[in-house]
């Protein structure tokens, strides 16, 4: 059963605890990337045999499976696919950045220069569940952002084949290669490449301990999105809530694996009692009822405060992944959410619509990284890259401030390449 807290009454320790991974997998994880970069697609073909089951002739995804699988999934899923690529394809293009130039003074031009990242490396994961939405709210950022070629890494099932929910939705996306593998060995032939995998520029894409801590260890070399802890959500509701509306929500979170956190925070004991009802009502309805009692049970909390004031300071505080806010006039609210993944406003915006439909991407800031960090976005596939340019004259009028700036911290190399172009 969930736990019940009122805030003021209970540690603050205790108020914004969060599950700790239990296992250290740094050591497996390292030997996995040193034998991929030792032995490349060999070691990748024993590992998908060891972890998946599947004794592969080759690694890359064709064309015909592609086809295969396209054909295969059912036209209405199809059309629904379609549909969540163009609202995600219409929200992330509001994002494009571009390129400017600065040259309001005599001589001088500064500037800066968008380019697109060449190669993006897209990490799917596989085993308990297939996960499309993945597919399209990785890829198609970077697909907005130019970048040249996107390679896609999923576990293949025993027989060889990959999900074909998940090749359907590569196809939609425009993704270019897809290969068979997963895990911390996915990760590390992206980072260095093999006879097959290319190596790419940048790794995206949830994962469990495994990846993160590959993406962890290969970071560097590679650029990474994001480590990834638990799937998170918070659920801001007021006395008006529907309870079972609000249970649902929690749930559709806690589904999704053991160390999950759902957590509502309200101003209402009535309420807080009410869910927890629904909670154990709804639990045995789901077909991962084992995972969200297990999720709920450890790590669920519902937190009752004096009023929505200290709420919303409960939520700051936390900085969730996903908040949902189950109030009346949801947007007087908004400016005071600071430190939030992605907010659903009002009662008839649950966090699903963000999973799959709605537009705005659902790879999040989790465990708190909501304080410094922003969801995936097509920033997160391009480089800024500034430039200066600086006539002979307009060097000579503040050539002695700049050798003065550079002497002031002992650097006189620097002040002298300065000057040294004002006494030709």
């Amino acid at each position: 059963m969930i736990k019940i807290m009122k805030y003021g009454e209970i540690s603050k320790d205790e108020i914004f605890a969060r599950q700790e991974q239990k296992i250290d997998v740094t050591a497996i994880v390292t030997d996995i990337i040193a034998n991929v970069r030792a032995n490349g697609d060999k070691a990748v073909f024993e590992y998908d045999l060891k972890f998946d089951g599947a004794d592969l002739d080759t690694l890359e995804v064709t064309q015909s499976e592609i086809d295969e699988a396209f054909e295969s999934v059912e036209p209405k899923f199809l059309d629904i696919l379609r549909n969540a690529a163009e609202n995600i394809r219409s929200f992330h293009s509001k994002q494009v950045r571009t390129s400017f130039i600065i040259n309001d003074k005599e001589g001088v031009v500064t500037g800066q220069k968008i380019t697109p990242i060449e190669k993006v490396g897209l990490y799917v994961p596989g085993g308990t569940a297939a996960y499309p939405s993945t597919v399209l709210m990785d890829s198609i950022p970077a697909k907005i952002a130019g970048c040249k070629e996107i390679v896609m890494v999923t576990p293949p099932s025993k027989n060889g084949k990959i999900n074909p929910v998940i090749l359907a939705a590569a196809k939609i996306a425009g993704i270019d290669r897809i290969f068979k593998v997963g895990g911390a060995q996915a990760v590390a032939a992206l980072a260095y490449g093999t006879e097959s995998i290319p190596k790419v520029d940048k790794i995206v894409g949830p994962g469990n301990a495994f990846v993160a801590e590959a993406k962890r260890q290969v970071f560097g070399l590679v650029s990474i999105d994001m480590i990834a802890g638990p799937s998170e959500i918070l659920v801001i509701a007021d006395k008006n809530t529907n309870p079972a509306h609000a249970a649902a929500d929690l749930l559709s979170q806690a589904e999704h694996d053991k160390m999950a956190s759902a957590v509502l925070v309200t101003d209402s004991e009535d309420l807080a009692k009410a869910v927890s009802d629904e909670l154990e009502r709804q639990i045995p309805m789901l077909s991962r009822s084992e995972i969200a009692r297990e999720s709920i049970d450890n790590n669920g909390k519902i937190i009752i405060a004096e009023n929505l004031r200290d709420v919303i300071a409960i939520s700051n505080e936390i900085a969730p992944e996903h908040l949902e806010l189950l109030v009346d006039n949801p947007f007087d609210y908004l400016d005071a959410i600071d430190n939030a993944g992605s907010i659903f406003m009002g009662r008839n915006c649950p966090e699903a619509l963000g999973d799959y439909y709605a537009g705005p991407n659902h790879t999040l800031p989790t465990s708190g990284t909501a304080r410094f960090s922003s969801p995936l976005s097509v920033d997160d596939f391009v480089k800024k890259t500034q430039y200066t340019y600086y006539t002979k004259s307009a060097l000579d009028k503040i050539a002695d401030e700049v050798a003065f700036f550079a002497e002031k911290e002992g650097l006189t190399a620097h002040a002298r390449s300065v000057t040294i172009r004002t006494e030709d």
